[in-house]
């Protein structure tokens, strides 16, 4: 896999939220129809063949704090749309999988992410079609992802 940093930084997540314990995340940003993606149970399971997503992958949050909403749209839109957690949130040291739908066919995606103070941090232009597992980490104000 290719490993790269992909640096980014709109705001400082600085704030832990309650967890919360939805069993099934709503669809994420409908830039078609159906839906290109959606967050999984919080453990990484093999995608059947037939349903994968060229772009799904695993997010790590390693930020130290806990992760409130997550938002993915192709680099080329002007809009989040949902939170793809729903009501769930990403505690510090978790993973949750993103799937995508199988005719999805864009490439580049942006990545926004957001703690329940609605402080964010942004990536741009990142290869789903070449990231498997993205990291994100936060320390001493600055915000970097690992992608595999």
């Amino acid at each position: 896999m290719n490993k790269a940093l992909i640096c980014g930084l709109t705001a400082a997540l600085l704030v832990t939220g309650a967890c919360s314990s939805a069993s099934t995340p709503p669809a994420a940003k409908t830039t078609a129809t159906p839906p290109p993606a959606t967050a999984a149970a919080t453990q990484p399971t093999a995608p059947a063949a037939d349903t994968a997503g060229a772009q799904d992958f695993t997010l790590v949050n390693a930020t130290g704090v806990e992760i409130d909403k997550v938002y993915i749209a192709p680099h080329s839109s002007d809009d989040w749309e949902e939170d793809i957690l729903g009501q769930d949130t990403l505690p510090d040291g978790q993973k949750v999988d993103i799937k995508f739908n199988r005719a999805e066919k864009a490439a580049l995606w942006d990545l926004r992410v957001e703690d329940s103070k609605e402080n964010s941090i942004e990536w741009e232009n990142l290869n789903l079609l070449e990231i498997s597992k993205l990291t994100l980490h936060y320390k001493d104000g600055k915000a970097t992802a690992v992608a595999e």
